[in-house]
């Protein structure tokens, strides 16, 4: 479990700085040859390690449902958005809307049982934790007055 948590920590740390570097790239070239080169990158890297740790295995897929092979093309999704958020809205708010949007997704799916997951029973501890979560993406937005407003304000 502890590396799991490991794991999952150090994949939003690189979600983080991930977004941070896209809307740089985004600011020099523009949306979509951002999202063709941060995934066309993530290929070419993938193909790189998947052949160094898994050599020939690599090429070696079990039976499963054809529309899980469309996986790729909900990342040109995440990352469009992604960078358009940021764009938008800064990176921190950004990161903190589109994580409380996975937990959400993430518990109704497990809750449902859908996408061929274990069906794990919604109960009011997890439902509360996403409301506080949301909550505190509230708080993070509207819940203070910054040092230049009320700077502004006094003047």
């Amino acid at each position: 479990m502890l590396i799991g948590i490991i794991l999952a920590l150090a994949a939003g740390a690189l979600v983080g700085v991930q977004n941070m570097f896209n809307n740089k790239v985004n600011q020099a070239s523009g949306g979509w040859s951002t999202t063709a080169l941060v995934l066309g990158m993530g290929f070419a890297a993938s193909l790189v390690m998947g052949l160094v740790f898994e050599g020939t295995e690599l090429f070696t897929v079990q039976p499963m449902q054809t529309w899980f092979w469309f996986s790729g093309i909900l990342g040109v999704g995440v990352v469009t958005c992604l960078v358009q958020g940021v764009r938008r809205l800064g990176a921190t708010l950004a990161t903190a809307i589109a994580m409380a949007s996975q937990l959400i997704c993430a518990l109704w799916w497990d809750s449902l049982g859908w996408f061929g997951l274990e069906q794990v029973p919604f109960t009011m501890q997890k439902g509360l934790g996403a409301l506080l979560l949301i909550g505190g993406v509230l708080v993070f937005k509207f819940g203070g007055v910054s040092r230049a407003k009320e700077t502004s304000e006094a003047v």
